[in-house]
């Protein structure tokens, strides 16, 4: 009796410090291993923890908010890849110099005419953006040195020694391109030529002569000369339509135009009628029975014109075709002094265009192409 006494107590001790140790351990754990929504404590402990792992909730937004905030050279980034409408002179698929409208990065005001020279340089950033049928015309590896405006709108141009490299085919197409791209700035008027910083006064392959400057009065495409009374006649730039495949464009084509002062724009219409002749790839847009009825008035640098309805596309709706329109505006806002046309038709009170848009105000050239400024 007094010997299983003796066990009995040894086993209770026995069992407590085992369900001792046990408790302990489960407390152990729980310290070593906290459940995940445990909030953390402020104190010493947890500013040690924040040190370790350097991310306190605060940092942490921050951090967020510094990466949502738009970032400097991003935007430089994106400022630098903006866009903008240029027109550059190139060469169509029959070797005329015809203007395009093409998308290139934008440039700071000093320095968008040197970008227009550097898109008319053969395998140059204008390569892929050439439409179908187009090429660039100054001479691969050409390279703009530099350029200088004198207070005469004189653009002298500085290019390198590459720029030789050209047939003599070529030559004034190569001429009438940079001065055409470049004196579509209000300020430039003409250019001159340099070749690594030594003054031309004629081309270099086939001595075209540019004496003191070289504008568009001496002409672009040059048609019909052969049978032109050149005394009694002035040259005139015409603007006419032409088509490649899905694009449609104008192109400029200086002829010969028998006139005076006191008729000059009746006589530029009248041409404009009788189209472009049989011997180009120009298309014909006027009507055969389109007539001029009136003398044009300018007031105001508006050009006004009175045609019979023969110009009409469509009578019932008294629409004027978009290319007749641009054809018109194109040509006679070469004129200095015309800044805009008015098309008016004998007993139509509204003229429309093919959108079914009435003409509301006189048309300028800038409905068709960027206004370019230097």
């Amino acid at each position: 009796m007094r010997l299983r006494g003796m066990w009995f107590s040894t086993f209770a001790v026995f069992l407590i410090i085992v369900l001792t140790g046990c408790f302990q351990g489960e407390q152990s754990l729980e310290e070593m291993d906290p459940p995940d929504d445990q909030e953390v404590v402020d104190g010493e402990d947890g500013k040690e923890n924040d040190d370790e792992t350097g991310d306190t909730d605060q940092e942490i937004a921050e951090e967020e908010d510094e990466n949502d905030a738009p970032d400097e050279e991003d935007e430089a980034a994106d400022e630098s890849t903006q866009m903008v409408e240029r027109q550059l002179f190139l060469l169509d698929k029959d070797g005329m110099v015809a203007p395009q409208i093409l998308e290139l990065p934008a440039q700071e005001d000093k320095e968008v005419a040197t970008q227009a020279l550097e898109y008319l340089v053969r395998g140059g950033p204008v390569t892929s953006l050439l439409p179908n049928g187009f090429q660039a015309v100054l001479p691969e590896g050409t390279e703009v040195l530099g350029l200088d405006l004198q207070e005469d709108g004189t653009m002298v141009v500085d290019l390198s020694e590459e720029f030789t490299d050209y047939d003599a085919d070529d030559e004034l197409k190569i001429l009438q391109a940079m001065t055409y791209t470049l004196t579509q700035f209000d300020s430039v008027e003409q250019i001159q030529l340099m070749i690594n910083g030594e003054m031309q006064e004629e081309m270099p392959v086939d001595g075209t002569p540019i004496g003191d400057g070289y504008s568009r009065a001496n002409g672009i495409n040059i048609l019909g000369i052969d049978t032109i009374d050149l005394v009694n006649s002035q040259a005139v730039t015409m603007y006419y339509p032409a088509v490649h495949n899905d694009n449609n464009y104008f192109v400029p084509v200086t002829q010969h135009v028998e006139m005076d002062d006191d008729d000059r724009y009746a006589a530029i219409v009248e041409t404009l009628i009788e189209g472009p002749g049989y011997n180009s790839n120009l298309l014909h847009v006027f009507n055969t029975h389109t007539l001029l009825t009136e003398k044009p008035e300018l007031k105001d640098g508006v050009l006004e014109l009175m045609f019979n309805d023969g110009i009409l596309k469509d009578t019932e709706e008294s629409i004027v075709s978009d290319e007749v329109m641009e054809t018109l505006v194109r040509t006679l806002t070469e004129w200095d002094e015309v800044d805009a046309v008015q098309v008016n038709v004998e007993n139509v009170e509204q003229v429309m265009n093919e959108s079914g848009e009435v003409y509301e105000e006189p048309v300028t050239k800038q409905m068709f192409i960027p206004t370019e400024k230097m």
